[in-house]
């Protein structure tokens, strides 16, 4: 359960977005979006090598540049 103290005449949306950080980070929503639909681990493994591809391949690019 999330916990969100909100402080003495604090504004509503800044302690909702502090929740919604918070929300966020626990990784709920991803999970649930990775449940609706079985992956094969050898496509989860082959989408995750794209990914470190795409990253290194823009790492190097701010690199160079």
């Amino acid at each position: 359960m999330i916990i969100i103290p909100v402080k003495d005449n604090e504004a509503i949306d800044r302690a909702l977005k502090r929740f919604k950080k918070k929300f966020e980070k626990t990784g709920v929503v991803r999970k649930l979006r990775a449940r609706q639909a079985f992956e094969k681990p050898s496509i989860t493994r082959r989408t995750e090598i794209k990914k470190a591809a795409y990253r290194s391949q823009m790492l190097k690019k701010e690199m160079d540049a």
